[in-house]
């Protein structure tokens, strides 16, 4: 088998290329993946090739197989679908989900691939680890029936939050953000949308995954008395400032961070493995398709990532397809 692979890095901030990569043989209880879709977390992803991640969180921002290191030269990525060639032979043929970065194929241990479910098509698996990232923020959040929820942000985890709030008995939620064309997506998912001026109020929980100082301030806006603001938003290196005198106090408000690089303490039974397992068993709702808004050819990246990252391409989850031989 050909051991050469391609992999897409970014040479400098602002500047992806395509680089040969030599695999070496999978050892014993390990696997060789040919991949076949991997997804461009616009979000965290556009941040790193802007090269915004601060230096005091390095460590932190480190993907699993992450090559390089911050600002660049680096190899980042952490939505990719694939099928085995070469493992344990419970493995081989199956399609698996790994949290590696934008490459043709690749040897990981077998214990870093998960199996997708047969009923989920591979090319919906790719938003795995944000619905995993939306999963970890409503353990975090932990919604009761008949909440008034506000999500505001509609980007990628934005949406997957929302969605999965949909499914949520009695809770009634509108997705808010402020591009009207967020409406059409909002729909798909079955839950109503606002641009931010329009925004329902005395709201029981906010999500708020804008990444914008103002968004944070109207989540704020939004809240009921004793209401709380859940942040999932990552900043980088901007600060960002908020009106925590006026009603903060005497309204009894709180904002809570939550994070997908550790496992809720609300669900401190269950494992990174569980928590993946389940985004995995979700996506098998077909509305979801509603967060891939495009798709590129793995060789386009060095084109496409410049234009999502400036907003040329307005998407949520950006798919990558490979092809079918490398």
């Amino acid at each position: 088998m050909n051991r050469i692979a391609r992999a897409f890095w970014l040479s400098r901030p602002g500047l992806g290329e395509i680089r040969s990569v030599h695999l070496p043989e999978p050892e014993e209880g390990e696997v060789l993946v040919r991949s076949l879709f991997s997804g461009v977390s616009r979000g965290t992803e556009t941040l790193v090739f802007r090269g915004g991640v601060p230096e005091s969180q390095h460590a932190a921002m480190r993907a699993p197989f992450q090559e390089g290191e911050f600002p660049a030269p680096v190899k980042y990525g952490y939505l990719s679908v694939g099928r085995v060639e070469e493992g344990p032979k419970e493995l081989v043929g199956r399609t698996v989900f790994c949290l590696y970065p934008h490459q043709t194929r690749y040897v990981v241990p077998a214990s870093a691939v998960t199996v997708v479910p047969e009923k989920i098509p591979a090319e919906r698996a790719v938003l795995a680890g944000t619905v995993e990232t939306a999963v970890n923020a409503l353990w975090d959040a932990a919604p009761l029936v008949g909440d008034r929820i506000a999500v505001v942000g509609g980007g990628m985890v934005g949406c997957s939050v929302a969605a999965l709030l949909a499914r949520f008995p009695g809770v009634r939620v509108q997705l808010v953000d402020a591009d009207p064309a967020r409406a059409k997506t909002a729909e798909a998912l079955g839950v109503d949308f606002a641009l931010p001026e329009d925004a329902l109020g005395e709201r029981d929980l906010v999500v708020h995954a804008s990444a914008t100082e103002q968004g944070l301030a109207r989540a704020l806006e939004l809240l009921a008395a004793e209401g709380t603001v859940v942040e999932l938003s990552w900043y980088g290196d901007r600060k960002v400032s908020l009106p925590l005198g006026e009603a903060f106090h005497s309204r009894r408000l709180t904002i809570r961070s939550s994070q997908v690089g550790t496992v809720s303490p609300a669900r401190a039974n269950r494992s990174y493995a569980d928590r993946l397992a389940l985004a995995l068993d979700l996506l098998a709702d077909p509305a979801l398709d509603a967060l891939i808004t495009g798709e590129s050819a793995f060789e386009e990246l060095p084109e496409v990532m410049p234009r999502l990252a400036s907003g040329e391409i307005p998407a949520l989850c950006h798919r990558v397809r490979y092809p079918e031989t490398v």
